[in-house]
């Protein structure tokens, strides 16, 4: 992807940045997404690195890419995980987002806090009337990131994806532009996950 002129979100966490995932990223994502910790969390399927190319090449900076996606940046510059939107519906202003971390972040504020504003940052820049996120049924820490940033529970999505090789249920959640932004900026910031 060429250098974008979308002004970027901050990611609202002292020491962590957030910059477009690029094609060159693709070795440090592979070793976030084939950790176990974040495997068994995610639908993920990569044999290798070069399976993501053609993910990172559809990633987009407007609203008619399939994809958006950004790396979330360690104060040493190292990549901690990325979050994004996949499955955008220009037609329906509509995207999911999906993020991961690597497990030595967890826990510290930094997915409630970059989740919050990468999605009011979205609906500014791209006008969305609708995120949702699909998240499995056991992943009790992403669901609450999704809580603490205004998502709400819609139901449940049976054998929906396969998590290595197994179909496994998973939690549906959608937060729509009017849900007030001052609440979750206050929230987000103190909660830890």
């Amino acid at each position: 992807m060429t250098p974008s002129p979308v002004a970027l979100p901050p990611a609202g966490v002292p020491g962590v940045s957030l910059r477009w995932l690029r094609p060159e990223d693709a070795h440090a994502w592979y070793s976030v997404l084939r950790l176990p910790e974040v495997t068994a969390q995610t639908s993920w399927s990569l044999s290798s690195a070069e399976d993501l190319l053609p993910i990172l090449e559809a990633c987009g900076d407007d609203a008619s890419a399939s994809q958006v996606r950004l790396a979330i940046i360690d104060a040493q510059g190292v990549l901690a995980g990325s979050i994004g939107f996949h499955s955008i519906n220009v037609q329906h202003g509509t995207a999911e987002i999906a993020y991961e971390l690597a497990p030595h972040y967890w826990r510290r504020g930094i997915a409630s806090a970059v989740c919050n504003g990468v999605v009011a940052w979205a609906w500014r820049q791209f006008g969305w009337q609708r995120i949702q996120a699909s998240v499995l049924d056991t992943n009790v820490a992403s669901a609450g990131v999704l809580r603490r940033c205004g998502f709400e529970h819609e139901g449940r999505l049976r054998r929906y994806r396969r998590v290595a090789g197994v179909s496994r249920d998973f939690d549906l959640y959608s937060r729509l532009p009017d849900a007030s932004t001052d609440a979750l900026n206050s929230t987000a910031g103190s909660s830890r996950s």
